[in-house]
């Protein structure tokens, strides 16, 4: 069965009579029948049962050279008997090789067996992308705050369990752990990650798994996620035969509030005690609490407002309590500041951002730096520049432009960065005469370096950040034109679950804004993939995206005239006359297509981007109709 709604696939089903969860999921360009694609994938799948069987339980293989070759892993998990893991392992086989005709990807990953295959070497790689959730849409039948405490817990010492790797190497990622959740409900869960991937890619995986889980289907009986290296199912039976030897713990009280997640610690019978007591406090109790604990919050903050009145007549900078010395930046002074700008005169203006005025100055200790001084009337408040002081000063990275320090001084907000002598991307991009010091070479080594810096940023840093305002100012150029992505103010940082959030405050540059972003506030990593595809065709045309075409009568903008060019197969006519033909840059536009995508579900994350620019013989996926195109898409759909 093919996975299809117009390219989002996803189809899960429970194969209830054999009390087991299946996913296939096929997706990506298509083959022809009967070609050496096709030949080496019947060949591999035929064979693969009996491999994975003489292996331990795991077998990897490629075949072909070029656009024919394949890769391909199967496995079992640990302790199914061979005859079983054969049987599992032919039919899923059997199963792609009808259900996924021709789609040059695909994977089924059932209770205790998975195939997957590919025509990219998928080997190590943080692939997130296609997934599957199922869920039984029964109610557990318990009170939620109890079991949300004992799932929650279960998840997480299940993820730990599956993601120390240290098992065999075929074996090494997996884990299934059970938790009493009343006297006579068990809940069981089981993970897995292919063993060819890192400790910490297994862990990362299992956790967005777990909570992308949970937010589509908490309270639910039993589920399962797939995606196309890591599992997880849970039930409240035990299943694949994992659970065999496994002691359970006793069950905890459902009479007992408790707290999200698990990072509580058991509660104890004193606790017990406590809680039942407070039941039975009388209400003239309550009052003869709560009536003196108002009257002193009450005149705490009274004492608060007139000793923060002192301060501000005083005019004092940045105490400690503001939540920014803690990190690692240096404090500077106003005084300081104006006089190594001095005072911030016209000459030494050399750019002005969204939020703000950026001047050139020197430091006591000879140091040039780069000042930016937000405009009162910006918009961005204490609270944003708190958020890009203390964000800038933790990353570091060759393509992030670094913050020395910062300074707060009554409604002054300062920001102190390294100075980058080339000024902005935009500086020579779009300017007639300065553009052609950007030569092909150049160009190519900006749009790689961004995109290292935003995988950085995604993926790589302490924390998980969405940029939202990735465009061509806010790329600056060292001595060497190598990017740095600079500007914090609008960043937003993630959970290490998180996956996307949303916002009634929409900021940053539209023509670089996802539609999902500008229309309706939801962003996430896949937002700032498509600002990255702007940005990759304004490098390759040189044009910025709000030039203005005629497209068939109707007026488009650059994103638009590309994906019509692309369509028409005249790919080099958007490519800037001073860099000549290239099939690199085709190679690149092909990729800003694919990152401009309508459907964020279809853009490449920035692993997958990082491959497709540094590898000339990865095949890459047909694009689909990119966001903000004409009003007719089903035209522009092939």
């Amino acid at each position: 069965m093919k996975l299809k709604r117009s390219f989002l696939p996803i189809f899960l089903f429970f194969l209830i009579t054999l009390h087991s969860v299946s996913a296939q999921i096929c997706f990506n360009g298509y083959f022809q029948l009967n070609s050496t694609y096709d030949l080496n994938r019947r060949v591999l799948l035929s064979s693969l049962a009996s491999n994975v069987t003489t292996h331990n339980g795991f077998y990897s293989s490629s075949m072909g050279e070029n656009s024919n070759r394949i890769f391909i892993i199967g496995m079992c998990i640990p302790g199914t008997e061979p005859d079983k893991c054969s049987v599992c392992i032919k039919g899923i086989a059997g199963h792609m090789l009808s259900s996924c005709s021709n789609e040059t990807v695909g994977y089924d990953w059932i209770d205790f067996c998975m195939v997957r295959y590919s025509n990219i070497s998928f080997s190590g790689s943080l692939i997130m992308e296609r997934s599957g959730v199922a869920s039984n849409s029964e109610d557990v039948g318990v009170d939620l705050i109890v079991f949300d405490r004992v799932w929650d817990e279960l998840m997480l010492r299940t993820i730990t369990a599956a993601s120390n790797g240290t098992s065999s190497f075929a074996h090494k990622y997996y884990a299934a752990e059970v938790a009493s959740l009343t006297t006579f409900q068990t809940i069981y869960a089981m993970m897995q990650c292919t063993p060819d991937v890192s400790s910490g890619d297994c862990e990362y995986c299992l956790k967005k798994t777990v909570s992308d889980y949970k937010s589509c289907c908490r309270g639910n009986k039993g589920g399962a996620y797939v995606r196309p290296f890591c599992f997880i199912r849970w039930d409240l039976y035990p299943f694949a035969g994992a659970f065999d030897k496994k002691m359970l713990p006793p069950a905890p009280s459902q009479s007992l509030p408790l707290p999200p997640l698990s990072l509580a610690p058991p509660i104890s019978d004193q606790e017990i005690t406590t809680i039942k007591d407070r039941k039975s406090v009388s209400a003239g109790t309550i009052v003869a609490i709560v009536f003196p604990t108002i009257v002193m919050l009450v005149l705490l903050v009274i004492g608060f407002t007139v000793c923060r009145g002192w301060k501000s007549d005083k005019r004092t900078e940045v105490q400690a309590n503001d939540g920014i010395r803690t990190t690692t930046s240096v404090q500077y002074s106003f005084k300081t500041i104006e006089a190594a700008t001095d005072k911030f005169s016209d000459g030494n203006l050399i750019g002005q951002g969204g939020f703000g005025e950026v001047y050139k100055g020197r430091l006591p200790n000879g140091t040039e730096v780069a000042v930016k001084r937000l405009s009162k009337t910006s918009g961005q408040g204490a609270q944003e520049f708190k958020n890009e002081a203390v964000l800038v000063t933790k990353l570091q990275h060759r393509n992030l432009v670094r913050v020395l320090g910062f300074c707060l001084y009554g409604e002054e907000k300062i920001l102190v960065y390294e100075l980058v002598p080339n000024k902005s991307l935009d500086y020579f991009l779009f300017d007639s005469e300065k553009k052609g010091k950007l030569d092909w070479t150049r160009r190519y080594n900006i749009i790689g370096g961004i995109a290292r810096g935003v995988l950085y940023l995604h993926q790589d840093s302490r924390l998980r950040i969405i940029h939202r305002d990735l465009k061509a100012s806010n790329i600056l150029l060292d001595a060497d034109m190598n990017p740095k992505i600079a500007d914090f103010g609008t960043a937003r940082i993630f959970g290490v679950d998180q996956s996307q959030d949303e916002t009634k405050r929409i900021c940053g540059t539209h023509g670089y804004m996802s539609p999902e972003y500008a229309m309706h506030g939801h962003f996430s990593m896949k937002s700032d993939v498509y600002s990255f595809g702007i940005l990759a065709l304004e490098i390759i045309s040189g044009k910025k995206n709000s030039s203005r075409y005629d497209i068939d009568g109707f007026a488009g903008n650059l994103v638009t005239h590309a994906w019509r060019l692309w369509k028409d197969e005249f790919p080099l006519k958007i490519v800037d006359p001073i860099i000549g033909e290239s099939s690199e840059a085709i190679r690149c536009i092909h990729i800003a297509l694919l990152c401009v995508q309508e459907d964020p579900t279809d853009r490449p994350l920035l692993p997958a981007i990082i491959v497709m620019l540094s590898s000339n013989t990865t095949t890459l996926p047909v694009p689909r109709a990119p966001g903000y195109c004409l009003s007719t898409r089903q035209e522009l759909n092939p």
